[in-house]
């Protein structure tokens, strides 16, 4: 039997609630809430992003490397959604 994969919304919920360090369950919080005035700091949001690079197999380039990407949990899905669709259109090119 197989599993259906999770979705981009549990990836990076479930990142947050794993590396993120923040005071409130990140699956109570909107998808446009502010994650810094959540709580989430500077350190935590690179273990977030070490997190969701492991978890989804992905490598967010330097160019989402800014605060921005991870200020809310719908900007994280849309680079995570990013990546995924780069990594997604790279990987039958390095299978040659």
């Amino acid at each position: 039997m197989t599993h259906p994969s999770p979705t981009r919304d549990t990836i990076v919920r479930s990142s947050l609630h794993r590396a993120g360090r923040l005071p409130v369950d990140p699956w109570t919080l909107g998808d446009d809430e502010n994650l810094f005035d959540a709580g989430l700091s500077s350190h935590a949001s690179v273990a977030v992003l070490v997190d969701l690079e492991e978890s989804a197999q992905v490598e967010f380039p330097d160019h989402l490397l800014r605060r921005s990407t991870f200020s809310t949990i719908a900007a994280i899905r849309d680079a995570l959604d990013h990546v995924s669709d780069t990594s997604a259109a790279v990987q039958p090119e390095a299978s040659r």
